[in-house]
Parts: structure tokens; C-alpha cells; sequence
């Protein structure tokens, strides 16, 4: 099947039974209340990651203490979704200097990549062909990520950041039903063929089932390598070598990674692209990440009347600045390093109440601005994905968005974690018909464009709250709605996220399987809306300032995220 027409496909495919999906499938739902705390608070996308980052908080650790002790956890009971086998990009609010960095720990090609990577007989591969194996493995960010921002911003020993993640990989954690879940429908197709992967999650054939008790002390010796060697453990040595080898020796799919391109990958400290909406400044990570979409959405927005509810001219509105922010991302956006993003031009005022002028009463397909001759990426991007965001003692934060991409990425195995399949969100060509190349196309060292979307409000100067969510392309849909809900619509943290999904990316406009979101379909029809019912199954957290100065967390109900608050 050709390239193009299996994206068509993609966002509701699953090779699983035969069954038809939202990539990452939906799995049930899960009773959310808003937590209220007067400092502390710790939200992830499962309660052992949020107790072990909320103890980190109560020992006196940073915001990115807590988030690197989660995160291993996660990697741990949430092997689906991120992990040190994957990148990440971290928002880190600094209250003294009332700033914010972004930590860019994106997975990067290997040196040896060309925009040939995803080409057979002159055609793009399978999607799922490329998936499976080494070619789709990105050079992993997280570790030297992780250990430049706890150089900046630690307050704990490095090494005890480790400690929960280890105790829990050596005694065993509980299987939970997400994750049991996602294993019987055979989410992603190459795990039960990656024999590693095949006898971890499916011991004597059978897949791992909700509430078994599973160890991981391969991971526990790759955390205690990590704990006390720092990135050198996993970067140099023989986990590096594993990994090469690993990477390159598939049978059928061989990457090109090399020992120095672990070794010389390093991670990068960006600012952040920001952008009015009504009386708040939002703030997310910039190309490669989503950040850029999100403040263009939103400006556009910012020019129409606020979305007081999510009646049908409000969410007609939504879809349209969507379809037009993702005209411009499509085109222009990818690794700054390797293509210049017109991000200023993007964001101009003049050029953003243009853009809000095309929003009619009717679905338009929208086309870019004309910021120079490329063609378009289409490329799937797939979840898995995880957010997690923290509030320590002193009013420092973090918001993080990490991820392996499809859901268990490229079903690689080494040292107790997942491989990421990252590199599938380049453009599997380089140049369209008419010979424009593309922005997001494949290069040696270069980061794949992502949808990453971690973001930060502020009001008058001060952090007034965080949010953001995996779901692939999605993710920039689900953090503006969120957003949009609160700030618009005048909710708290945990019924804006609660709010149903609905999603345009230029392409049709999906509403949420199962809610009243299904309501809006025939007003949706009417006005030429191309509309899709399915599950859209974002994994939001978010914090919010309340009025008197106390924090409201939220939760997403569509996964098993937990806040704790102090």
C-alpha cells in the first residue's frame, strides 16, 4: 500500500485482531476529582510514578527531582508509553527568576541517516514495516536530559532519584489494567517477534494480565548502572554496545546507530515561543516540539469570540483555527538545526488576524501561508506518549512530555526497556512532485519533528498553570481545548480536561467516541464538516492557580493518572 494512502488510514488503524482503533487504544474510563494543594503537588499518568515523585517533593527535592524519579517509574509500569529509551522535552519554571527553559531531549537520527532511511525501490515503506526493528530507532534523549537539568536545577543526590524505580523493578509492581490491556489486543504488531519484548510481556505465551505481580531486574541493574555512573552508563559501556548491537543485528530491519552517535548526542537548553490568549501568556517548547501550534491555534482563537461553552459555533471555530495552524506546521515546521521555521512570521499579529478572517460557517480545507517553496510532511505520529508535571516547596515546576512514540515503540528490548521507534515521525520521502523538499525529511544527527506540547501559563508574570497530554498529532488539539476550557470557559483544571475531544489536523474532524461530543455531528455535517466518531484518548494533567493562591490538579479519565497535593 502506498505511503500516503496508508496515513490516510492511520489514525484510527490498528493491526490487532482485526480490530479498528484509535492508535493507542482507549481502555475505559476512570473517576477524576480536582486536588487541591497549598504547595506541593505531583500529577503522572500512574499513581506509583505520582507517589514516587510526590515523595521526592516531601524529602525537599526540586520539581525535577520529582519529574526524574516519576519518570522511571513510568518507564517501569508504563513501558507502553516513555521512558530512558526515548526523549522527552521539559518546560522548568524557575520561580526566583521567574523564568522558563525548555530541556529539548529529543531522540536525533544517527549520523548515518540519509532521506533514503524510509525507501524501498524508489516507494515509501510500510509504516508498520519500518516500524518493527532498528531503522526506526532514534538515538534516546532522556538520560543526558535528565542529567543536565538536575545539574541546574537538583537539589536531591542524583542517585536517590533512582531508588523508587529500582525497589519497584527488584519486588515487583502490579500489572494494571491499561497496560494489560494494550498487551491483549496486540496493540502494536512486532512485540509477540521481538523475542525479548515477546518474553517479558507475553511469559509462556500468554500476555501479562491486570493485577499479576511483575518483576524487571534487568531494569533495576540498568537504574543502578544509571544511579551511580550518571549518563556515561547508558551513553558509553556496554549498555551502549548492547544497544548497538541490538539496533543494528535486527534480522530484518537494521538501523545504522553507532557507539558515537550515543556518545556525541547531547541535549539542548531552548527558550520558549509564547503568545497571548485573553489575559494569560502561554508558553510551550518550540520546533522541534508542538509549542509553536498550540500559541499559533491559539492566537487565532484569540481574535474570535471566546468559547464560553462548547456549543456548536464554538467548536466549529476550534476546528478551523486547527485546520489552519496545522497548514503552516505541515509545511514549514521541523529541526531548527537543519531548516529554518518562519517562527516569527508565524506568529505576527497582522498575519494571525488574517489567518482568523478565514474562519467562516463553513469547513474549509486550509492551506499554509506562504513562508517559501516546501512541500508538506505527512508522517502519522503516533502515541505512546506520557505527561507529568510538578510544584516543589519553593514554587519551581515542571511540565513533561515524553515518549517512545507508537506504543511500545520499536519493540526493541535492551537492559529491561523499550527502544523508541522516533524515527518514523520524519517524512518518509525528501521532496514532492514538483521537487520542494521537505522540512521534516530524514537527516543524519537531525531531530524528528514532534507534537510534543508541554505548556506553562502565566499571568502578569507569575506561573498561573501547566497542562499537557500524549495522543500523537492529537496532543496539540487536547492541550488548547484544555486551555481553551478553562480560560474561555471559566472551568476548573479537572472538568477542562474532562471536556470531550474533538480534533481537526487539516485533515477531518474527529469528535469523541461515547460523549456528548457526538451531539455535535449532524450541526457538524450541516456546516461541511468531514466528521469521524472515535475514541480520542488523550492522558491530560494539568495544575491550575486558584484564586487565594492554591493549586487544582487534574487528571485525565480516559487513562490512570493520579495527583497528590500537600
Amino acid at each position: 500500500m502506498r505511503h500516503w494512502l496508508w496515513l490516510a488510514l492511520i489514525p484510527t488503524l490498528v493491526l490487532a485482531k482485526g480490530e479498528i482503533r484509535e492508535p493507542e487504544a482507549a481502555t475505559g474510563r476512570h473517576q477524576q476529582q480536582a486536588v487541591v494543594g497549598n504547595k506541593l503537588m505531583m500529577a503522572t499518568a500512574n499513581p506509583l510514578a505520582s507517589q514516587a515523585g510526590f515523595a521526592i517533593l516531601k524529602q525537599g527535592g526540586s520539581a525535577v527531582d520529582a519529574i526524574i524519579a516519576a519518570e522511571m517509574v513510568l518507564n517501569l509500569v508504563e513501558p507502553q508509553s516513555s521512558g530512558v529509551g526515548g526523549g522527552a522535552f521539559m518546560l522548568v519554571w524557575d520561580e526566583k527568576a521567574k523564568t522558563i527553559k525548555t530541556m529539548d531531549a529529543r531522540e536525533m537520527a544517527p549520523k548515518a541517516d540519509t532521506p533514503e532511511l524510509f525507501m524501498e525501490n524508489g516507494k515509501p515503506m510500510d509504516f508498520f514495516k519500518a516500524l518493527v526493528g532498528g531503522r526506526s530507532v532514534g538515538v534516546p534523549g532522556v538520560v543526558k536530559g535528565f542529567w543536565e537539568a538536575h545539574q541546574k536545577y537538583g537539589k536531591l543526590p542524583w542517585a536517590s532519584l533512582f531508588q523508587p524505580a529500582i525497589k519497584l523493578a527488584e519486588d515487583g509492581f502490579i500489572v494494571s489494567p491499561r497496560l494489560a490491556e494494550l498487551l491483549r489486543i496486540e496493540m502494536n504488531p512486532g512485540l509477540r517477534t521481538s523475542p525479548t519484548a515477546k518474553d517479558y510481556f507475553f511469559p509462556g505465551g500468554q500476555a501479562l494480565k491486570a493485577g499479576q505481580r511483575l518483576k524487571n531486574p534487568a531494569f533495576a541493574k540498568t537504574l543502578k548502572a544509571i544511579a551511580k555512573d550518571g549518563p556515561k552508563a547508558f551513553y558509553e559501556g556496554d549498555l551502549a554496545k548492547a544497544i548497538v548491537a541490538t539496533v543494528r543485528g535486527h534480522a530484518s530491519n537494521p538501523g545504522q546507530m553507532a557507539l558515537g552517535d550515543l556518545r556525541d548526542y547531547r541535549p539542548i537548553w531552548r527558550g520558549v515561543v509564547c503568545g497571548p490568549y485573553r489575559q494569560y501568556q502561554v508558553c510551550g517548547a518550540p520546533p522541534p516540539a508542538g509549542g509553536l501550534v498550540v500559541t499559533q491555534q491559539l492566537g487565532i482563537l484569540n481574535k474570535l469570540p471566546p468559547i464560553s461553552n462548547w456549543d456548536l459555533a464554538g467548536v466549529h471555530r476550534f476546528t478551523q483555527a486547527s485546520r489552519l495552524a496545522f497548514a503552516d506546521r505541515n509545511r514549514y515546521e521541523g529541526d531548527p538545526a537543519f531548516v529554518p521555521v518562519p517562527m516569527k512570521a508565524m506568529l505576527d499579529d497582522k498575519y494571525l488576524t488574517r489567518r482568523s478572517g478565514l474562519v467562516g460557517d463553513s469547513d474549509k480545507f486550509a492551506l499554509p501561508g506562504d513562508f517559501g517553496p516546501r512541500a508538506d510532511t505527512k508522517s502519522p505520529e503516533l502515541p505512546c506518549t506520557s505527561h507529568l508535571v510538578a510544584i516543589d516547596k519553593d514554587g519551581n515546576a515542571v511540565s513533561m512530555t515524553a515518549s517512545i512514540e507508537m506504543g511500545f515503540g520499536s519493540t526493541l528490548m535492551v537492559g529491561g526497556f523499550l527502544l523508541n521507534n522516533e524515527l518514523t515521525d520524519f517524512n518518509f520521502g525528501d521532496k514532492d512532485a514538483q521537487g520542494r523538499w521537505v522540512a521534516n525529511r530524514v537527516q543524519g544527527g537531525k531531530r524528528p519533528r514532534s507534537s510534543m506540547s508541554p505548556t506553562m501559563v502565566l499571568y502578569k508574570g507569575e506561573l498561573q498553570g501547566m497542562v499537557g497530554s500524549p495522543g500523537g498529532s492529537r496532543i496539540i488539539n487536547y492541550v488548547t481545548k484544555t486551555l481553551v476550557g478553562v480560560i474561555d470557559g471559566g472551568l476548573d483544571i479537572q472538568a477542562a480536561i474532562d471536556l470531550p475531544n474533538v480534533t481537526n489536523r487539516n485533515d477531518y474532524t474527529a469528535v469523541e467516541k461515547g460523549t456528548v461530543a457526538e451531539d455535535w455531528v449532524q450541526g457538524l455535517k450541516a456546516r461541511g464538516h468531514d466528521v469521524r466518531v472515535i475514541d480520542l484518548n488523550s492522558g491530560l494533567q494539568g495544575i491550575w492557580r486558584l484564586p487565594d493562591g492554591r493549586w487544582q490538579g487534574g487528571a485525565d479519565p480516559r487513562r490512570e493518572g493520579k495527583v497528590l497535593a500537600q
